[in-house]
């Protein structure tokens, strides 16, 4: 396997305007959209070779190696590092990949916190509402401005599989390849649960002060914070926790108890929650996980016959371990496709 990427150069392009706004499936429209993104590898002349990725929840475009001058030695790469890169399962001496960010986050790509031409301020919660198809229909944009009719292949996990899912029942013949990992077509009533909790937190923080906190120099810190302690929780395994923490505490005895952090796992959760404050916006958290939460594609009658005579091939792939999007949800998720007559595959990696 070859290095990392060492010259990731994010990019910048604006993809609506007034006199071309983007239609929203809610009936509203954004006039001003702009799209940050990188690239890798090198397109082929037959423009044949694309690999759109499309990230979870609080990613970004960054998907792999190091950024223009920065030191490898110091700087963290990219997110999907380990996978985006030469001699990578995506490899980029082979493929010409595009990773961007998508619409509603808080990385460069247009969302609440974004300034709107119009009145010079931000939009906050006079943002609309997205729905997964409004992300989709962003990289659409993304995709013509680069003048690519087909990716070889569309891969995304979590909230980024609900992307390609989206992307393809909606044109089912420009992607090639769908790789679904760790997703569902509709989320269940527990993962619904825990992202409503998570937002209650944020919008209950004194700080949020109607979503308009950045007037007043603040942002709602102790909300987020434990919105995304209690989310991390959910990211990783029963397993995995009591391997890495089991009891282990800092002080030892009854008479060393104390309220405040004690137990390893709660000074891992406080590390976690205190490092998202500093890349990501309380907005585009309440924005993006709630357009997660109302996403159910088949319940749409017209699916059916939009995926009749699909040719994407899909890779549904799952974790054993994993109990946010578990087993179960990849296999409906599959079995849905295959009922629509849809070459679908499901793998489920054993792991802790």
């Amino acid at each position: 396997m070859s290095g990392p990427l060492l010259d990731a150069v994010p990019q910048r392009v604006v993809l609506a305007t007034e006199d071309d706004p983007l239609r929203l499936r809610g009936g509203k429209s954004l006039e001003h959209v702009e799209v940050v993104y990188e690239t890798y590898g090198e397109l082929s002349p037959a423009r044949d070779n694309v690999v759109f990725i499309c990230h979870a929840l609080t990613g970004d475009a960054h998907a792999a190696g190091y950024r223009r001058g920065e030191d490898p030695h110091t700087a963290k790469p990219g997110w999907w590092d380990r996978m985006i890169g030469p001699g990578k399962p995506v490899d980029t001496d082979r493929f010409f990949v595009i990773a961007p960010n998508i619409l509603g986050g808080c990385s460069g790509t247009t969302g609440p916190m974004s300034i709107d031409p119009a009145t010079g301020e931000p939009r906050y919660l006079d943002f609309p509402l997205l729905h997964v198809s409004d992300l989709v229909a962003c990289h659409r944009r993304l995709l013509d401005h680069l003048q690519v009719e087909t990716l070889y292949a569309a891969v995304g996990g979590s909230m980024g599989g609900m992307q390609v899912l989206q992307w393809v029942i909606e044109e089912p013949r420009r992607i090639e390849r769908a790789v679904v990992v760790a997703a569902s077509s509709r989320l269940s009533a527990e993962n619904i649960a825990f992202s409503s909790v998570a937002r209650q937190a944020i919008m209950a923080d004194p700080e949020f002060h109607g979503g308009r906190y950045a007037e007043r120099g603040v942002v709602p810190r102790h909300g987020q914070k434990v919105a995304r302690m209690m989310a991390h929780i959910t990211y990783v395994s029963p397993e995995s926790l009591e391997t890495r923490f089991d009891h282990q505490r800092d002080s030892a005895g009854d008479d060393q108890w104390r309220l405040e952090p004690d137990f390893e796992v709660e000074h891992y959760l406080q590390h976690q929650g205190e490092t998202f404050l500093g890349r990501f916006d309380s907005l585009s958290y309440l924005y993006l996980t709630r357009l997660m939460d109302y996403f159910d594609p088949f319940a749409d009658e017209p699916v059916v016959e939009r995926l009749a005579g699909c040719p994407t091939r899909f890779q549904v792939t799952s974790f054993s371990s994993d109990w946010r999007f578990d087993t179960a949800q990849s296999v409906r998720l599959t079995e849905q496709l295959q009922k629509c007559g849809v070459d679908a595959d499901h793998a489920e990696i054993h792991s802790p």
